[in-house]
């Protein structure tokens, strides 16, 4: 387990909510992708927040979008919520900030 970070999980209906909190290290992303792995099957959307990170560190970054290997239409499930969610989101997922949502320019045609 990464230091001075976690994940909180809580289900709402058929979605999963994944909120992160404390600081996004490399660690850190490789909990959050095998918390996603673990959760694929289970949940019909899931949310990853990011509005309780502390910081995001360049190189956890790098990590999780280096390592987030799943097909597309399996990651069109999980949306990225928050102040972090471009920042850490891949190219094929969808964020949602206050200006609403959005899919990363990696995916569209």
């Amino acid at each position: 387990m990464a230091a001075n970070f976690r994940i909180t999980s809580r289900r709402k209906g058929g979605n999963l909510h994944l909120k992160l909190s404390g600081n996004f290290d490399g660690m850190a992303a490789m909990e959050l992708i095998y918390a996603l792995k673990d959760n694929l099957g289970v949940a019909q959307k899931i949310y990853i927040e990011t509005d309780d990170l502390a910081t995001l560190h360049p190189f956890g970054q790098e990590v999780f979008q280096k390592n987030f290997i799943f097909a597309p239409a399996t990651s069109q499930k999980m949306y990225f919520v928050g102040d972090f969610s471009r920042a850490i989101a891949p190219g094929n997922a969808y964020c949602v900030n206050g200006h609403g949502r959005f899919q990363m320019p990696d995916a569209m045609n």
